[in-house]
Parts: C-alpha cells; structure tokens; sequence
C-alpha cells in the first residue's frame, strides 16, 4: 500500500523506495504507538503522501517542471494509461481523496477523519475530480 501510494506520486521505483523507507524508518524513530490498524493505517498513508510531496517540491525547486518529467517518463504501451496520466495531472487533493475511495476502499467519513477535514469537504474534493476526469477523458465513469 504505501509502495503503490509512493509511485503514484514519484513515478519512479528508486525514489518510491526511498520514500517508502524513509516512511517506515519515521515510525520506527517515534516509536509511535497507534489506537488501532486503521489508525497506523492512516498514519501510513498520510506520512508516505507527504514526504512524497517534499521529495517533488524539492526535485522542482531544484530541477524545474515536475510535469515535464512526468510526461517525459510516462510511456503510453497500456490502454489504462490515459486514465493514470489524467488522475496524475489532478490537483493532489483530488488525487489522494480518489486513492483513498476508490483503491483502499474508504469511505468519505473515514476519509475525512483521516485528514482532518470536514466529510462535506471530502465529498466535494470527489465530485469535482470525478467530474474533471470526466471532462479529460470524455467518459463516463463509474461512481461508487
């Protein structure tokens, strides 16, 4: 889960690794103790997300258009990446909403505990990347 959460950002196996890691080496270091699997879960996937987002805001600061690279690196062998190349072109409040729903099974409350906003908010962050995806892709897709 936080391998798949990584490259959904990175884009590359090394740097996800690292990140993977460097996720793991912080419980480790905390030596946090968590209320419950959900909880560690949810730690888990909030903390892989954002030493995800400081590695690319650094990479950017440092190398230029996150976006460039990303359209440089991504191939389109596969019919499914049309749909990954505009989920990864959303906003990242969009993308980990929909990561959280669509992938792990979440349900919006659930979600909202998790980053500590409002479930009203949750919802609409769905909506409107539903709605952007629609709008790339020139599809329908299938709502849960």
């Amino acid at each position: 889960m936080v391998y798949r959460i990584c490259f959904s950002y990175l884009k590359n196996a090394v740097d996800t690794e690292d990140m993977v890691q460097n996720t793991f080496i912080k419980i480790i270091e905390k030596s946090i103790t968590f209320e419950s699997p959900e909880h560690e879960k949810a730690w888990l996937i909030v903390t892989a997300s954002n030493l995800c987002k400081n590695h690319l805001k650094h990479w950017w600061q440092k190398r230029g258009n996150i976006e460039d690279h990303l359209m440089e690196s991504s191939g389109k062998d596969r019919p499914s990446d049309e749909l990954l190349d505009t989920v990864m072109k959303l906003p990242e409040k969009y993308k980990l909403v929909l990561y959280l729903y669509y992938y792990e099974g979440y349900d919006s409350n659930e979600i909202a505990k998790m980053l500590d906003k409002p479930q009203s908010t949750v919802r609409n962050d769905l909506h409107r990347a539903r709605k952007r995806l629609r709008e790339e892709l020139g599809e329908d897709l299938d709502e849960k």
